[in-house]
């Protein structure tokens, strides 16, 4: 048997290991007491990080929309290589990157890679699908864009809301949502990508609402362009979700995962889930 959680750290120019157990930042780091710091959550599939250069890229957009000093690829990369080392090819894992603020200025920021299997659950849903409830975020949809202090298209760790969004449609009996605008348009998951497929194209909301741009979204509707299924950045509503053909919410760990229940409307996917499970793997 092997340890199933790793941490590395990144300390004097190098990645370090560090027991799973033993603490790595102190109390007063921003990242923890202002969760002012971002992160990406990468797949570890068959040992290795297929889609690993999407999210540093991401990674480096969100940090300069908080003016983060980033350790640089190199750094990451070293991170990801020291955590996943050894790691089994059979046990899908998730490496979660996090950059922090640290101390604040004039200090250096704090740089981790927390590796782990992905969780039962996250397999469950991906075979069973899941129930979805939609729930309002309380702003218009095309607000955050022009407001950079809101942080929209950042992956940031202040994911109070997120979480708290989850947990709601826990207690309504449904696994997770979809978020809307003021005005009704749909957004995005709290940890996904929202995607249909309607008159034979796929849709997913546009970027320009300050959602955060998925990696997962944009390789599924690079791979269906390229099999000749027509994609589209479409400000769609929740109307629209139920007229679908099909409804998934799209993230790096979970995958494709298709909606069953729609604000409590059973509802199927007219077969298309294999085929977007399809172009995702190849």
């Amino acid at each position: 048997m092997i340890e199933q959680r790793r941490v590395a750290v990144w300390r004097d120019g190098a990645a370090v290991p560090v027991p799973a157990d033993q603490p790595v930042v102190t109390a007063f780091d921003l990242g923890l007491a202002r969760g002012d710091g971002v992160f990406e959550s990468v797949a570890v599939l068959g040992g290795r990080t297929p889609h690993l250069d999407a999210h540093l890229a991401r990674l480096v957009r969100s940090a300069e929309l908080l003016g983060l000093a980033d350790p640089g690829a190199t750094a990451w990369r070293a991170l990801v290589a020291t955590a996943v080392a050894g790691w089994p090819a059979d046990v899908e894992g998730v490496c979660r990157l996090v950059l922090t603020r640290g101390l604040g200025e004039g200090t250096p920021p704090t740089a981790l890679a927390l590796l782990a299997p992905v969780p039962a659950e996250t397999v469950r849903q991906r075979t069973e699908g899941i129930a979805v409830v939609t729930l309002g975020l309380g702003v218009p949809a095309d607000f955050r864009a022009g407001a950079p202090w809101l942080l929209g298209g950042a992956k940031t760790l202040s994911y109070a809301v997120n979480m708290a969004a989850q947990r709601h449609a826990h207690a309504l009996g449904a696994d997770d949502v979809v978020l809307t605008s003021l005005e009704g348009r749909v957004l995005e998951g709290p940890t996904s990508t929202v995607v249909w497929a309607a008159a034979g194209t796929l849709h997913t909301p546009p970027v320009e609402t300050g959602i955060l741009a998925g990696t997962t979204q944009a390789r599924l509707f690079a791979a269906a362009r390229a099999a000749g299924w027509p994609t589209a950045s479409t400000p769609g509503t929740v109307e629209d979700l139920h007229a679908a053909d099909a409804v998934w919410l799209v993230s790096g760990v979970r995958g494709a995962v298709a909606v069953h229940t729609l604000d409590g409307v059973r509802r199927g996917d007219a077969g298309l889930s294999p085929r977007v499970g399809e172009l995702l793997a190849g």
